[in-house]
């Protein structure tokens, strides 16, 4: 058996809705081994966060040179990189890869609650040159500032309207994915979701546009699965969990 894995690097959360814990409950419903490098560390459940503790940049390229120096990666995602000089480690690690693998970026810049998760987002200029295809939501986009030419996929939850549209732009393509919007306030965790999928789906081979095909179904599903959620909040996806 040809084992196919995926690196995510980002925070973790406690509530296990999002971040790395999120990812990696993506990497297994795919049958993808999943990696971890954690940038920060989050207090926090379905109503919010409560505190954030960055690692240090040392500490995530330790933790990057020990994945990499031993095992396979088919793919990464990135996500939550709170400072430039974290998002900076990453780049340079990325960069002296000598066969880089598909790079998902997904630029998170605050919480569901509004928090901040990103200090300097203009640092992210750089990581998003690394990228395979950048996932931003409408807000992130209007506040970034992404090159030209990198493939995005530009979710389209924060649109009002009965039917979501996920849009990528990958060249001179746009391809739509559509589904009927769910109404739930158990949404955490989706940013994150969507775009490990699309990495989990690079890892297996997929080409850009059938992994972002996949990941937007594998998303609705859960979102479907998850009307009945946990916490007092806003609840996570029910991730690897089967419906009743």
């Amino acid at each position: 058996m040809r084992v196919r894995t995926a690196l995510c690097i980002g925070g973790s959360d406690s509530g296990g809705g999002a971040g790395i814990q999120a990812d990696l409950k993506t990497f297994i419903d795919h049958g993808v081994y999943g990696m971890s490098v954690v940038t920060a560390v989050t207090a926090q459940d379905t109503l919010g966060i409560r505190a954030i503790k960055g690692v240090s940049p040392g500490m995530v390229r330790a933790q990057l040179e020990a994945v990499l120096g031993d095992l396979p990666v088919h793919a990464i995602k990135t996500g939550m990189l709170l400072d430039a000089d974290t998002v900076n480690v990453v780049c340079e690690v990325l960069e002296a890869m000598p066969a880089r693998p598909p790079v998902v970026v997904d630029p998170v810049l605050h919480s569901k609650d509004g928090t901040s998760l990103l200090s300097s987002p203009g640092a992210l200029g750089r990581l998003f040159r690394l990228a395979t295809v950048i996932t931003p939501n409408l807000p992130e986009a209007a506040a970034l500032a992404i090159p030209a030419g990198v493939p995005v996929l530009l979710k389209g939850g924060h649109a009002a309207g009965r039917v979501v549209e996920d849009l990528l732009i990958h060249g001179d393509t746009r391809r739509v994915y559509q589904h009927r919007r769910v109404t739930t306030r158990n949404t955490h965790g989706t940013g994150c979701t969507l775009a490990s999928a699309v990495a989990a789906r690079l890892a297996l081979g997929d080409e850009l546009p059938e992994a972002c095909r996949r990941a937007v179904r594998y998303v609705y599903s859960l979102v479907l699965r998850s009307r009945d959620s946990v916490g007092g909040g806003h609840g996570p996806l029910l991730h690897g969990l089967r419906s009743r």
